[in-house]
């Protein structure tokens, strides 16, 4: 019943994609992983315990956050203004949206599970869940910390690309948080499934964020390439800094055509 009741919420809150669909992946996708923290603590209200509501409260925070940024953005930024007016363009058809749609849906369901099958096996409170809490928390510090730099950045330059702050450690700092986020709450899950499909679930959910980020990486790199391409201080920084994981010398996934999504 629980992913059932997240599923209606996930689709409920990404249907913003039928205006335009990239918007499935952005401000749908920040909005249903708060949808799915307020419906999570609506339906165990009876059993919440201290790690849960923190869990869940990031949840909020989280997809308040990136919902609103990006809808901010979206709208005000004449760079994403041109972008989705390109993304516009394309002729998708409804079918394709439909499945577009209940995709981005379950993936978000399949997220945020480990915590659902928390309150589902009713699990209390234990170090797995503190460590995932303590890993998601500072994934979104990072990403908030990362937009910010990357304003302050483009309000000093906006024909510049960003290596200051954050960008000095990897390319796409964001992406990082975003992993440092899902990361703690697989970890907060590893002692709450009960069976080989609880298991796949999970699983299924942080493969599936993994496999998107480093596809949005991948995006920007051949997006940046083609901008500032030509640039001698862009070369000599892609050189030095990794695309995504910090400390891991992988420059670049632009060869990698698999990562296409």
């Amino acid at each position: 019943m629980s992913l059932g009741i997240t599923t209606l919420v996930a689709l409920a809150l990404s249907a913003f994609g039928f205006v335009m669909y990239v918007y499935f992946f952005s401000v749908g996708y920040g909005f249903s992983i708060a949808g799915i923290g307020i419906a999570l603590l609506i339906l165990y209200r009876n059993s919440l315990t201290l790690g849960t509501v923190i869990m869940c409260a990031l949840f909020i925070i989280y997809g308040i956050r990136l919902g609103g940024y990006l809808a901010i953005r979206e709208m005000k930024s004449t760079a994403y203004k041109t972008l989705l007016k390109d993304e516009s363009k394309h002729n998708v058809k409804f079918g394709v949206k439909l499945c577009i749609w209940i995709s981005c849906a379950i993936l978000y369901v399949c997220e945020c599970a480990p915590v659902t099958f928390r309150f589902v096996n009713n699990v209390q409170d234990d170090m797995f869940l503190y460590v995932g809490i303590g890993l998601a928390a500072v994934g979104i510090l990072m990403e908030i910390i990362a937009d910010a730099h990357k304003t302050i950045a483009k309000k000093k330059n906006p024909k510049r690309f960003v290596s200051t702050g954050l960008y000095k450690i990897v390319r796409c700092p964001n992406y990082l948080g975003e992993i440092l986020l899902w990361t703690g709450v697989f970890v907060s899950g590893i002692s709450v499934c009960n069976s080989v499909l609880q298991w796949v679930i999970v699983s299924l959910g942080y493969i599936g964020i993994l496999y998107v980020m480093f596809s949005g990486a991948r995006r920007i790199e051949m997006r940046q390439e083609e901008t500032y391409g030509s640039d001698p201080e862009f070369k000599a920084y892609i050189k030095r800094t990794p695309i995504i994981i910090p400390f891991v010398p992988i420059y670049s996934v632009a060869k990698y055509s698999w990562l296409k999504a």
